[in-house]
């Protein structure tokens, strides 16, 4: 990756942790959930009003963390409103690979997505900062099972 492009990903994650987007409550929430990494103290809860038919309408979350999960909670709540549940599923584990290294799949038709998450792919590097980049999504993932609470250890 060429130094001006490691500049330019660093300028947005700090842009997204000072100036987060989507940090509030959402009104008629129908799903929640709370999220610890209790490695270096991050701690969020994340708002989903999913309809009826599955699409996550809106998206939110709350709490504090480093600039990396505040970052990308921050870019996870632009993404996925609009998404069925489904896609959001196949969201998370694109991005989960993305941050670790792994193999992804399943999610070609949300290329813009993923481009603009990409980021954060340079956590892979620092394999104690890919729990403050997945937090978020991990959360969501456990409000869209209605799990109350899930942690990165």
């Amino acid at each position: 990756m060429s130094d001006d492009l490691r500049d330019l990903y660093q300028e947005v994650i700090l842009d997204h942790g000072r100036h987060p987007r989507n940090r509030r409550h959402v009104d008629g929430a129908n799903h929640l959930a709370r999220g610890e990494n209790p490695l270096c103290g991050d701690k969020l809860m994340v708002f989903l009003k999913v309809n009826p038919a599955g699409v996550i309408e809106d998206a939110a979350f709350e709490g504090q963390g480093c600039a990396i999960s505040t970052a990308s909670a921050s870019l996870m709540t632009e993404v996925i409103v609009g998404k069925t549940e489904e896609q959001v599923r196949r969201l998370f584990d694109s991005f989960h690979a993305l941050t670790t290294g792994g193999e992804a799949s399943g999610c070609d038709e949300m290329e813009d997505e993923m481009d603009r998450l990409q980021v954060l792919a340079g956590v892979r590097d620092y394999p104690v900062r890919v729990k403050c980049a997945t937090l978020a999504w991990h959360t969501m993932a456990a409000a869209l099972e209605d799990e109350q609470k899930v942690t990165t250890e």
